[in-house]
């Protein structure tokens, strides 16, 4: 069985203290609370930021950026906050990810997921292919998913409806097919959802905030129109 990464932290800081200053410490709790506690979340806090910067790095590697707008992320640095085009919050956690209209190309990856405090992911605009990664559905905190006007192929990801935080949506403008998950229809925060321009088929949901959707947001599909319940199934037509 693995160590776990907090105890590593603790014993890491013991190994560089002097003998007889750890003796004092473990024999004094106060001196424990205000020298080693500090130093383990703070170590913590590096291993997290260090975690998202080499998720992004790996991103990086997937992607073609002729015109060097990922010039900044250099991997060897303690996070990727400094980096051009992320945004952290005050913990030096990783909430945006700004590369719309960018001139990249390449794919997305499942390390992705990793970004966990993620709120913004700003990708539109460019030449991405292949599949949008189910891993996606781990970005909990995610508040707005922009993958528009990219080349986007295959299903849309179920994992998506665990997004509960979610208020915006688009991937129009792609070369995505299937149909329009159900599970979508539970994303209560969800105020814009846009799928025109693919290729998706089935029928148009009506349940939960679907039902206020501009038809324009599913133009220009196979798609047969709003779904009639008990009628027909839900992905007629593919």
């Amino acid at each position: 069985m693995s160590t776990p990464i907090n105890v590593l932290l603790v014993k890491l800081t013991f190994e560089f203290l002097p003998p007889s200053f750890s003796v004092k410490v473990m024999a004094s709790p106060s001196l424990f609370l205000g020298f080693i506690l500090p130093i383990f979340f703070s170590l913590s806090s590096t291993v997290c930021t260090n975690s998202e910067g080499n998720a992004l790095h790996a991103l990086r590697i997937r992607l073609s950026d002729p015109t060097n707008v990922l010039q900044s992320w250099d991997p060897t640095l303690v996070n990727p906050c400094t980096w051009f085009h992320v945004t952290c919050d005050s913990n030096s956690h990783v909430i945006r990810l700004d590369l719309g209209n960018s001139n990249i190309s390449g794919s997305l990856g499942s390390e992705l997921g990793e970004l966990k405090h993620l709120q913004y992911l700003e990708l539109y605009k460019n030449n991405i292919g292949g599949q949008i990664p189910d891993e996606l559905g781990n970005l909990e905190k995610l508040i707005s998913l922009d993958l528009y006007g990219n080349k986007f192929e295959g299903k849309i990801p179920k994992s998506l409806s665990k997004l509960k935080s979610l208020r915006f949506l688009r991937v129009n403008d792609n070369k995505l097919t299937g149909s329009i998950p159900r599970e979508l229809t539970n994303l209560s925060k969800l105020k814009l959802f846009d799928v025109s321009n693919n290729d998706l088929c089935g029928t148009i949901p009506v349940d939960g905030p679907f039902g206020n959707f501009p038809m324009e947001s599913f133009e220009n599909n196979r798609l047969n129109g709003p779904e009639l319940k008990g009628l027909v199934s839900y992905d007629f037509g593919c």
